[in-house]
């Protein structure tokens, strides 16, 4: 009976999850693509045609935001990579673990928007660096005309997508260590002469990378359509693609929604062509190491400059977070003082900030909520079935990680408007529904298979039912997964810009979307304050996922959440 239960709730759970989340992208992309051909009646389009395509041909800069956009991608994603591999060699060949985790958590929970604006605080030409080094080594008593920020090549974006996804894949690839029997195969090459290095890069390495595959590629789709980073610390003119289809989006001038729909097909292609370059340079890459390899050479690739420029970069990321609050603090603050000649907290007494405060809260809660109780009934229903899951499902909790938000995101607000859901709240919490439960989904999967089955077979054995299972065993024993996965929700929910932006129509504000318009301001001091809250509410999401827990079992022995 239980595992025909099972079926059923796999069954029920697999239904709402493709009507919640594969279904809306699907359509998303069906209404964009529609536009992008010139169907779009709500501005008097009735019929197909190439017209938009012609329209966005003929827009200034299409080319070089394409040469722009693919090279911010691939750059911070190959660059990120590297880094990250070589400090998770550094982290296995030497101590220091714990030390580097603890580094990259504040980073990786910090939105994207938040980050973006500390880095703007550090590197710009009036910023914390070039004030700390000045005029003593730069003789500047004036702010450089560098172009550090916005600069036409897009360094400082790449810079700031570094920072945001070296702590991600690091711990990607420190998670997946245990699986591979790292200790066993390095102690076997080890006896045969090989270095500690030389293990890590030819041996370790390849098989750590085929498990990370789909975030690797999450990753280099994601950075060929940011947003939120790309206007605070992309080029302008012309910006990324991502950034100029925005904007088409946005303008008052509703002509250009189907040249932006085409700029958004057009995303989604080079996405996926992105992709198949990066497979195709994956072979390549492995026929190379292969050669290394039957020709018997034993010297890896050096790591240690990778490892010191990713460490760098993470005190970057840590600097970048304390100049948001350096900066909301401060009332007079001269160029090129190191610290602020006077320090005030009139900044955060204008109280401008609470709506939106309470706009993510009130999101962020809703949406985990709903993405963490999917996720548990799904992994329940994987339970109780016996089954594992197929490669399909797991494309499936992937498919809104690896599909560019611009590519469908508008088609989504007008197939909302279709189905009678206009632009607000709900049509928000369902947008960032998408993108919260694949990061929830993924975060507890582990855990909750990780899970004693004999407990289940004990309780079960003393007469409790399923569901009571369900409450009274498995979830105070995954009490902290679970809340950990919650935290990692929230934290996705309280940086996702472009689905508040499109589908709330500008009627819903948050603290992402109030920090990136304010970015483009003059006061650094009311920008401070929404940056530093917005990259506070997921530490404090975090602190709550481990101190809750502890209250919980502090009077309990042998529960996974608590001390023995």
């Amino acid at each position: 009976m239980t595992v025909r239960e099972g079926r059923a709730l796999r069954i029920l759970v697999l239904t709402a999850v493709v009507g919640a989340l594969v279904l809306p992208i699907m359509a998303g992309l069906f209404e964009t693509a529609r536009a992008a051909f010139g169907y779009l009646p709500v501005v008097g389009a009735d019929h197909l045609s190439l017209a938009p395509w012609r329209r966005l041909a003929d827009l200034p800069g299409l080319r070089a935001s394409i040469i722009l956009t693919l090279w911010t991608g691939f750059a911070a994603t190959i660059l990120s990579l590297f880094m990250a591999f070589a400090l998770a060699g550094r982290v296995w060949m030497h101590s220091g673990g714990k030390r580097l985790r603890a580094l990259a958590l504040p980073l990786l929970a910090a939105p994207h928007a938040a980050m973006a604006i500390g880095l703007a605080f550090l590197i710009a030409p009036s910023g914390w660096i070039a004030r700390v080094i000045s005029p003593w080594a730069t003789g500047w008593q004036v702010p450089p005309g560098i172009a550090t920020v916005h600069d036409p090549g897009g360094i400082a974006l790449i810079l700031g997508l570094i920072v945001k996804e070296v702590p991600f894949l690091l711990l990607m690839i420190l998670s997946v260590l245990a699986q591979i029997k790292a200790r066993e195969q390095a102690a076997a090459a080890r006896a045969l002469g090989y270095s500690p290095q030389t293990v890590w890069t030819k041996i370790l390495v390849p098989q750590i990378y085929r498990l990370i595959r789909l975030p690797v590629f999450a990753t280099l789709a994601f950075a060929l359509s940011v947003v939120d980073m790309a206007l605070i610390l992309g080029p302008t003119q012309p910006p990324t693609l991502a950034v100029a289809m925005t904007r088409w989006f946005v303008a008052a001038d509703t002509r250009l929604l189907m040249p932006a729909s085409a700029a958004a097909i057009l995303l989604a292609a080079l996405a996926m062509l992105s992709v198949a370059l990066w497979i195709l340079g994956e072979r390549v890459m492995g026929a190379l190491n292969r050669r290394r390899i039957v020709g018997g050479a034993r010297r890896g690739w050096p790591i240690a400059v990778g490892a010191a420029t990713g460490q760098v970069l993470l005190w970057l990321g840590t600097a970048a977070l304390i100049a948001l609050l350096v900066w909301s603090l401060a009332w007079r603050w001269s160029f090129p003082n190191g610290l602020p000649e006077s320090w005030s907290v009139t900044a955060w007494m204008r109280g401008g900030w609470w709506i939106a405060l309470k706009q993510s809260l009130f999101l962020g809660t809703v949406t985990v909520l709903v993405s963490v109780t999917l996720s548990v009934l799904w992994l329940e229903g994987e339970t109780r079935a016996g089954l594992a899951r197929a490669r399909w499902a797991s494309a499936l909790i992937y498919l809104p990680l690896m599909v560019p938000q611009a590519a469908f995101l508008f088609g989504l607000s007008v197939a909302f408007l279709r189905g009678g859901i206009g632009a607000g709240h709900f049509a928000v919490m369902w947008g960032q529904a998408l993108f919260v439960y694949p990061y929830v989904m993924l975060a507890l999967s582990d855990p909750w298979h990780a899970l004693d089955r004999r407990l289940d077979r004990t309780a079960a054995s003393l007469g409790a039912g399923p569901w009571r299972r369900l409450f009274r065993v498995k979830l105070p024993i995954l009490l902290r997964p679970i809340l950990t996965a919650a935290a990692i929700g929230f934290a996705v929910s309280v940086a996702q810009y472009l689905p508040t932006l499109l589908l709330g129509a500008g009627r819903v504000t948050t603290l992402t979307t109030e920090a990136v318009t304010l970015a483009s301001g003059s006061d650094r001091r009311v920008t401070g304050v929404f940056a530093v809250l917005l990259a506070a509410m997921p530490l404090v999401g975090f602190g709550l996922a481990f101190a809750i827990p502890a209250l919980f079992y502090r009077n309990r022995r042998g529960l996974s959440g608590g001390r023995a």
